[in-house]
């Protein structure tokens, strides 16, 4: 006879886990089947070691401004090792919290790789340690939920799968290695991120780009501060740039070959780094008999994230969309009121971006060009943070809160942050699009002094021109 529950989810990343305590907490017996560690991608090989070596090595930088505030001391040293042993600490701790909350809602776990061998069937094969052959159990449930996140993509470059020619997931896997130089293909979020990690660690660290700018998708006056930020730290961006060839050699040990500018250029590193995005991670998901609706890479869902076999329903990295944790948390949440048969509680349409750079980046709703490019008439407001007591105090560097609102309702159609904590700041704006708040009701709220949140009601009153810490725009 077989296990029978509810819902079965396939993953346990933050799509899948959220969901699972979501249901759990709707009365629902729940089975949830990770074929690696528990936490997915974004925990064990994503958001939280990056972030974790993004915070580390931020206090590298604040040592050498110190000296700005006064304090001096003789000598700065770094341990890699100790450096990454916290990284797997924090990941161990948030983890063993996951572990534990799926005991404390009654969610049973499942080690082992999943195939979906019917509408309501899902088998589990295990490796058995002893005997080396797979162990096979075969689950049944009213519904099933696919959560199964993404995976690097390798692009089809000669020498890519040469020694030392790794992806994030191998890079943030395990200890990793201090790279004398690193090359990185990719200048999107991830390329950008570890950049700077790897930069503040005193690597060589360069950037090749296919786009016109790093960051495509941002807003423009984002990617270029940010390119100039990185420039001033001594990395090296090529932009507009083709890979054709990676090769060992040079004194480094690996050649990258690259088009730029109709040039053909080399350079040299002692790793490179893959960063041109990720894909769908369906491999081996569906059995011989399941012909399942895709859309490209990505698997196909409705409104309801139901897919094409009624009572299978997809979420995340694995469906066409924004590749973001709390994107596929929010997912999970709604799919599982959905087959609970509630309303989602949640507003799918608005969802910030975020990039732990320093200064940090965060974007939510739509930039000036893409509320352009659907008709809307415009109005601007943006404050600088130089002029921000508590960016001064703190030793900041320069950046804007930056509104889009609709020059008729006034209503807030996004907001572009590139300041420190701006992933703090953004949810706030978040809520007030979602909300459907005007710019004057932004404005209208008191904030506490000195903090960075008051650049927010400097930016909303210099919609109309009323900003108190803005000079005065001169008339024509």
């Amino acid at each position: 006879m077989k296990d029978s529950y509810d819902l079965i989810i396939i993953g346990s990343g933050p799509g899948g886990y959220v969901a699972a305590i979501k249901a759990a907490k709707l009365g629902k017996r729940i089975a949830i089947i990770e074929k690696r560690e528990i936490g997915g991608t974004c925990l064990n090989r994503g958001c939280i070691p990056t972030k974790t070596l993004m915070h580390s090595t931020h206090f590298i930088s604040e040592a050498k401004r110190m000296e700005q505030a006064g304090i001096s001391f003789t000598d700065l040293n770094l341990d890699y090792d100790k450096l990454m042993e916290r990284k797997d600490d924090v990941v161990a701790k948030i983890r063993n919290g996951i572990e534990g909350l799926f005991k404390a809602n009654g969610i049973t776990v499942y080690h082992g790789s999943a195939t979906i061998r019917s509408q309501n069937t899902v088998r589990v094969a295990s490796q058995n340690e002893e005997t080396s052959q797979d162990d096979v159990i075969d689950l049944e449930a009213k519904n099933i939920l696919i959560a199964t996140g993404s995976v690097p993509v390798v692009p089809s470059i000669e020498g890519s799968h040469l020694e030392n020619v790794i992806t994030s997931d191998d890079l943030l896997d395990g200890e990793g290695r201090l790279y004398k130089k690193l090359l990185i293909i990719g200048g999107g979020v991830i390329g950008i991120e570890m950049a700077t990690i790897y930069k503040e660690l005193g690597c060589e660290v360069e950037i090749i780009e296919a786009m016109d700018r790093i960051l495509s998708t941002m807003d423009k006056e984002i990617s270029q501060s940010i390119s100039m930020g990185l420039k001033r730290k001594g990395i090296a961006i090529h932009t507009g740039a083709k890979v054709v060839k990676i090769s060992e050699g040079g004194s480094f040990g690996l050649i990258c070959e690259y088009i730029e500018k109709d040039n053909l250029k080399t350079s040299q590193a002692e790793a490179v780094l893959l960063s041109v995005g990720r894909r769908s991670n369906t491999e081996g998901l569906f059995g011989q008999d399941m012909a399942i609706e895709m859309d490209g890479v990505s698997i196909k869902v409705n409104e309801n994230f139901e897919t094409s076999i009624p009572g299978i329903y997809a979420i995340g990295d694995v469906i066409r969309g924004k590749q973001l944790a709390h994107a596929a948390s929010a997912q999970g949440i709604v799919a599982v009121e959905r087959i609970c048969g509630h309303s989602p509680s949640i507003d799918l349409d608005v969802i910030p971006s975020c990039i732990y750079t320093m200064p940090e980046v965060a974007t939510v709703g739509i930039d000036e060009a893409e509320a352009k490019a659907l008709g809307y008439e415009v109005k601007i407001g943006k404050y600088p943070m130089l002029g921000n007591s508590k960016t001064l105090l703190s030793m900041g560097e320069r950046g804007f809160v930056k509104l889009i609102c609709d020059a008729e309702s006034g209503l807030l159609l996004g907001a572009q942050l590139l300041c420190d904590r701006a992933t703090d700041l953004v949810g706030e704006l978040a809520l007030a699009i979602s909300k459907k708040l005007t710019y004057k009701d932004l404005g209208s709220i008191i904030r506490p002094h000195p903090t960075y949140e008051e650049a927010i009601t400097e930016a909303a009153e210099d919609i109309s021109g009323m900003a108190i810490h803005i000079m005065p725009r001169r008339s024509l």
